[in-house]
């Protein structure tokens, strides 16, 4: 019928097929203009233009530019709002803290430095710092501190399941805001679609305040996929701290040793904690779009509890790339190693040219990933990133008891980074991430030792064996590698 109707007016299908050019070429446009990146460009062009309508579909699902966007306008409007409010501590903590401990992070000034000044991010010194590994020592202690909070409980999670470990914490937080308790708790609306309706009324009744850092009304549209908040935080009384790459399901605490997860959290208690409240308070004024009291008690000063230095890197669509940047800054003062572990390894350009230029000069770089990922395309994708690094002298170790969730990297003997961010595009362009950088020998050394301790349930690769691989499999993985910008 529809064959027959173009034959009777075939002007009406030209007419079509010219509109939809002129359309391809304005589109074309507007990914150059809008798309910095290059690799990006080039896939969202190929998209356009070797998929008719779906790949339009994709762009405006995936590849919308929502820095430009008013949505975001406002939360930038609404972090300076918060700055204000805590930007004379932020200055005369990192200040007073570089007067005491410059010797001590000299190495990584100009991280230090780029971090402040991109993002406000002070340095902070006497907080003390813990690693806990996988879910089993992050709940243990997260539910002790939880115990424990008088003033304000604040959560901020890119998964929570309706499980459980999630209905424990549940339970836990109804009972703190019944005993007075200020409980707010943020999550991500794509990465929480198990926590269920169920239990967002049982928070809401029992006094938790809830709300979703991007509401999505229809999932398999949502173009605000892209930035997802992808962050881990608990924020106890101004003063307690958790981060890392732990989320709120039964898997982190390895229910089945079958499926083995395996993962690093890091808890903090200090003045560590001010600039994780700041980052709380902009997103939740973001998410629900409205102010609250903002008083002292959420900001109090913690200094002298221990011996770390802390600095907190974040990114996010409403803010410059801090983390991709100071990774780079980090990696490139490296003297003697750096240990980097991470799920995903998809890097940008800029992280990538770091890595290898240390490796080059003497620097033992070692790189720990899940020998088998949770995705095809993205195991793939990092596949084809490993060639280039072996030949770059990177040491690459495929771990093989469970998967690897961990997001850490190690510099020299002072420096550690745990957080949410993988090394990938969209962690370090893209989503709301935040990791702490704390320059403590005995946290390094702890990880160290974790790194190595590791090592034994992994399998080094070699540069030999690894190019033998068959020629449709590294096809494969370099298709995979032109679409990582999309994945």
């Amino acid at each position: 019928m529809i064959k027959e109707f173009f034959d009777q007016f075939p002007y009406i299908l030209v007419g079509l097929e010219v509109l939809y050019l002129v359309g391809i070429i304005f589109l074309a446009g507007k990914i150059i203009m809008d798309t910095k990146n290059t690799s990006k460009t080039l896939a969202y062009l190929m998209l356009i233009i070797f998929l008719p309508v779906l790949g339009i579909i994709i762009y405006f699902v995936f590849g919308v530019n929502y820095r430009k966007n008013k949505f975001y306008t406002f939360k930038i409007e609404r972090n300076e709002q918060v700055y204000q409010v805590v930007s004379t501590y932020i200055r005369e903590t990192h200040h007073k803290t570089l007067e005491n401990h410059r010797e001590d992070i000299d190495q990584f000034l100009t991280t230090v430095n780029f971090l402040y000044n991109a993002g406000h991010s002070p340095l902070s010194q006497g907080n003390y710092a813990e690693v806990l590994i996988n879910g089993e020592g992050k709940f243990e202690k997260v539910f002790e501190v939880l115990e424990k909070a008088v003033h304000h409980i604040h959560l901020e999670y890119y998964i929570y399941d309706n499980d459980n470990i999630g209905n424990r914490l549940a339970d836990l937080l109804i009972r703190k805001a019944g005993e007075g308790v200020i409980v707010r708790f943020l999550y991500d609306d794509m990465g929480s679609g198990k926590i269920g309706k169920k239990l967002l009324k049982r928070l809401k009744e029992g006094g938790v305040q809830v709300s979703p850092v991007n509401k999505i009304t229809f999932r398999l549209l949502a173009n605000r996929v892209n930035y997802r908040d992808h962050r881990k935080i608990i924020i106890v009384d101004g003063a307690e701290v958790f981060t890392g790459g732990i989320n709120v399901s039964d898997k982190y605490i390895n229910p089945n040793p079958k499926q083995y997860w395996r993962d690093v959290h890091l808890y903090m208690k200090g003045d560590a904690a001010f600039y994780f409240q700041f980052l709380f308070f902009s997103n939740w004024i973001f998410a629900t779009e409205k102010i609250p009291e903002i008083s002292q008690l959420y900001f109090t000063k913690n200094e002298g509890q221990g011996t770390s230095l802390i600095q907190t890197a974040a990114s996010g669509p409403d803010t410059k790339p801090s983390i991709m940047l100071s990774t780079t800054s980090a990696v490139l003062s490296a003297k003697k190693r750096i240990y980097i572990v991470t799920p995903y390894f998809i890097p940008v350009e800029t992280v990538l040219n770091a890595i290898k230029q240390a490796a080059l000069s003497g620097v033992d770089v070692r790189l720990m990933v899940p020998k088998s990922g949770d995705s095809v395309i993205v195991n793939a994708a990092a596949y084809s990133y490993y060639e280039e690094l072996l030949e770059n002298d990177v040491r690459i170790f495929f771990y093989k008891k469970g998967f690897i969730h961990a997001k850490t990297m190690l510099i020299d003997d002072q420096f550690s980074s745990v957080g949410t961010a993988n090394m990938d595009v969209r962690s370090q362009e893209l989503n709301f991430e935040v990791n702490a950088l704390v320059f403590d020998q005995k946290i390094n050394g702890k990880l160290q030792d974790i790194f190595h301790e590791d090592m034994n349930d992994c399998e080094e690769i070699s540069l030999e064996s690894w190019i033998k691989r068959p020629k449709s499999k590294v096809f494969f993985e370099h298709l995979a590698r032109l679409l990582s910008p999309l994945i």
